[in-house]
């Protein structure tokens, strides 16, 4: 055997070994005799520079320094699911598919493990990419992190897609967990604090060789691409199994929504009993058909849905309450606490939320409070221990006046907040839409941070957004922490902020309920911040999924001559008020039409159908209304859908006639 014959070997050798001891829980050899083998194969890869691969099980090891990590495109938006707490959520959910599709479908039920998400791309059968969440748009590019994971196999066997994507959570189990606490604790360093966070900060550290140290593992969860094996998920994550991937055998499909409720009631305690930690149940329809037809919200699927467990409870005392300022003078009142492990973590602060949940409450200063995680993420405090509270204490009245400028507070009637509208002098404020504007979803803008902003606010620097695009190199240098390359980074990422897209910087600009999505329709709606400025409230409610509280917020932002200032202040600096050309249209045969797409196609996927609809000036719906141009209707349409367009007159056209209008 030639040494190339011979690396081959033990390439796929150790490839097997991992499997066994890391997927399927079997090992077939010792460490000792796993390590031999190791060994061997990185000697030959020394002495045998021209047979170098990235994906060998030697990158296992780690090695590598990376510099930063890239932000890459997701080819598929990682969207967030829609949470549930109890049973008769559940059924809604159930109700509104069963209100959408009139043909039998199953549930495919996972947990809802607790750790960082994953996107894996592979590529003929060897891991390409593996990108992070991030925005859920874009995530970063952490491939040489994700190769160190023992369990997770860089080149595929069997049967397989020529590219497809899979999706899954990094965790760290509970054992291993407690091995790195052990680990740290004997070097006298702190901590970890829980799994999750150790699990996410890993993939970003820039040493796979410490990455590597993490013990880091991966479930595997979900498929995506233009040719999977199946129309069936669950059948996907069968074939996944035996291409080497790691999926959990807990996962199981379930004939309707009652066996759903039996599999997250039996979850609810046998949770505990799990080597790792989750969070909940993850529910998703079955039919990859069925999931292209029931589509999305403008934030959720409307195929699955995450049933969250009932948030662990812990009793502590409230020491104090004091308020904080937000971007948009909005009043917070906040619990400081005596410091308690809730969830993993130790909480010292929790919200109250606002005044009337404090009156509801009557929570009190010296109390004893009930405290949890709002979707085991945010603490809030959620009751009072009234045994125990102090005869002596007295109610919470709720400040009057700003705890930071002293401005009178102002309650607008039907609104639960309380707000300072001092936004010109109010320190928390002016900082707060610096920290929006440059935000990582918004401006993006590298080098620049809170602590930066509020130093560039104290040494009076900037006041007003329209600021950052006069700093220069010389106003940064004398000031503390901004070095040459500090300050160069900053000014550079400021210069390269002009071309952040009118999408993000009209979110940037923090108008009052335009987040992203709201951001992206209107830019993409009225093309130029001139025809925004210019819409009145009649105007933006015809704009999709634009309601009242909306186009009132924003016929108000621009109304106010400050705004229109620093629009001019902005233009001035270049930034971008254009929205960016679509690529031009095969046609305007589908120009102004609204089209539904429903059923099974032969000739077609739906999503080539829906391409195909926007390439000829053609606009996707998902809901039948009538303001729908027709139904483009396949197989298996469900019948309440042809009702539904009979009754609103929508016409149904075929593949074949859809193909011969477009032709």
């Amino acid at each position: 055997m030639n040494s190339k014959e011979r690396i081959d070997f033990l390439r796929k050798e150790l490839e097997r070994h991992n499997h066994s001891y890391y997927v399927l829980d079997n090992p077939l050899v010792s460490d000792f005799e796993f390590d031999k083998l190791m060994l061997e194969l990185t000697n030959l890869e020394d002495e045998n520079p021209e047979f170098k691969d990235d994906l060998s099980p030697t990158q296992k090891v780690g090695g590598v320094v990376v510099d930063s990590f890239k932000t890459v495109d997701h080819k598929y938006p990682m969207l967030s699911l829609s949470n549930t707490y109890n049973e008769e959520e559940l059924q809604d959910f159930d109700d509104r598919i069963k209100k959408l599709i009139d043909i039998p479908f199953q549930y495919v039920c996972e947990l809802k493990f607790d750790g960082a998400s994953i996107s894996l791309t592979y590529v003929n059968g060897k891991l390409q990419q593996a990108l992070t969440r991030g925005d859920g748009t874009k995530g970063d590019d952490v491939t040489e992190n994700v190769k160190t994971i023992r369990g997770l196999p860089l080149n595929l066997k069997g049967n397989y897609p020529k590219e497809f994507e899979i999706r899954g959570e990094i965790l760290i189990t509970k054992k291993d967990f407690k091995k790195l606490n052990e680990q740290k604790i004997e070097k006298k360093e702190k901590p970890f604090s829980n799994p999750r966070n150790t699990a996410s900060g890993s993939l970003k550290m820039h040493d796979t060789k410490e990455v590597r140290n993490r013990f880091l593992d991966c479930f595997l969860y979900h498929m995506l691409g233009e040719n999977l094996p199946t129309k069936e998920h669950f059948s996907n994550l069968e074939k996944v199994k035996s291409w080497g991937l790691k999926v959990s055998d807990t996962t199981e499909l379930k004939p309707d929504i009652i066996g759903v409720i039996n599999y997250v009631n039996y979850w609810d305690t046998a949770r505990y009993d799990l080597p790792f930690e989750i969070d909940g149940i993850v529910i998703k329809v079955n039919n990859t058909d069925l999931q292209e037809e029931l589509g999305f919200t403008s934030k959720f699927p409307r195929w699955a849905i995450s049933y969250k467990f009932k948030a662990e409870q812990v009793s502590t005392k409230l020491n104090q309450i004091t308020y904080q300022v937000g971007r948009t003078g909005a009043i917070t009142p906040v619990a400081n606490l005596e410091p308690v492990l809730l969830a993993g973590t130790t909480v010292k602060r929790a919200s109250l939320h606002n005044a009337d949940q404090i009156a509801k409450l009557d929570i009190r200063e010296g109390d004893i409070v009930f405290v949890e995680k709002g979707g085991e993420i945010i603490p809030k405090v959620v009751g009072v221990e009234l045994k125990k509270r102090d005869l002596f204490s007295q109610p919470t009245n709720f400040i009057t006046h700003c705890p930071e400028c002293k401005t009178e507070l102002f309650r607008r009637e039907g609104d639960v907040k309380h707000y300072c509208l001092n936004s010109e002098n109010c320190n928390p404020q002016i900082v707060g839409k610096f920290d929006h504007f440059i935000g990582r979803k918004a401006m993006d803008i590298d080098g620049l941070g809170v602590e930066t902003i509020e130093l560039l606010v104290k040494e009076n620097l900037i006041s007003n957004i329209s600021d950052l695009y006069l700093l220069k190199k010389e106003h940064l240098l004398p000031l503390e922490r901004m070095a040459e390359k500090s300050s160069d980074n900053l000014i550079n990422g400021i210069e390269s902020s002009k071309k952040i897209p009118f999408e993000r910087l009209l979110f940037a600009l923090g108008i009052r309920f335009v987040g992203e999505t709201v951001a992206k329709k209107l830019a993409n709606h009225y093309t130029t911040i001139d025809n925004l400025m210019e819409s009145n409230f009649e105007n933006l409610l015809e704009v999709e999924e634009i309601g009242d509280k909306i186009a009132e917020s924003v016929v108000s932002y621009f109304s106010q001559e400050k705004n229109k200032v620093l629009i001019e202040k902005l233009k001035n600096h270049n930034l971008s008020f254009v929205a960016e050309e679509k690529k031009k249209n095969i046609s305007d045969k589908l120009e102004g039409m609204a089209i539904v797409v429903s059923g099974v196609f032969t000739q077609y996927s739906r999503n080539e159908l829906k391409q195909l609809i926007e390439k000829h000036g053609g606009k996707n719906v998902s809901s039948i209304s009538k303001k729908t141009t027709f139904v483009l209707a396949g197989e298996n349409m469900g019948p309440s859908k042809k009702e539904k367009a009979e009754s609103f007159g929508v016409p149904l056209v075929s593949e074949e006639e859809f193909i011969n209008k477009i032709s």
